[in-house]
């Protein structure tokens, strides 16, 4: 079972929900740990709660949402083995997987409508990592992420 994990702030609520239920009807379990209502909250404690899940293998994948989609992918890049890309288009979210073994898709709810992050989402999670050249690269992310040790 393919198991997705979401998060946002306040700004992406509804976003959110759209996302998890075109997630749900492609065939992947979701998990919506973000918040209910929009009063304000703090994009950081909910990417890195998503990463968590990601990087402790509660889930295979995960999608974070805020304003821009910026701040929040900072915050799960914070969490070790996690690599979250923003992505606006449907070509950058495929390559962030194909290339990037990227385990962690970022959109901003005032940057992309509904229409387009569903398709940018279907990109994110139908598409493999491709392996070969791109994995030595991954590995030296990895490397340099062990650095902070």
């Amino acid at each position: 079972m393919k198991r997705l994990v979401l998060s946002s702030d306040h700004a992406a609520i509804d976003l959110r929900r759209a996302v998890a239920a075109h997630a749900e009807g492609l065939g992947w379990t979701v998990s919506d740990i973000g918040p209910t209502t929009t009063e304000s909250t703090h994009y950081p404690r909910h990417g890195a709660a998503a990463a968590r899940a990601v990087a402790g293998g509660e889930a295979d994948l995960g999608i974070v949402l805020c304003g821009t989609g910026q701040g929040i992918m900072m915050a799960a890049n914070k969490v070790p083995g996690i690599r979250c890309g923003v992505c606006h288009d449907t070509f950058s979210a495929r390559m962030i997987r194909a290339h990037n073994d990227a385990n962690m898709l970022s959109m901003g709810a005032r940057v992309v409508g509904e229409g387009l992050a569903l398709e940018i989402v279907e990109a994110f999670l139908s598409t493999g990592f491709e392996g070969g050249r791109h994995a030595t690269r991954v590995d030296m992310i990895g490397e340099i992420e062990a650095e902070r040790g």
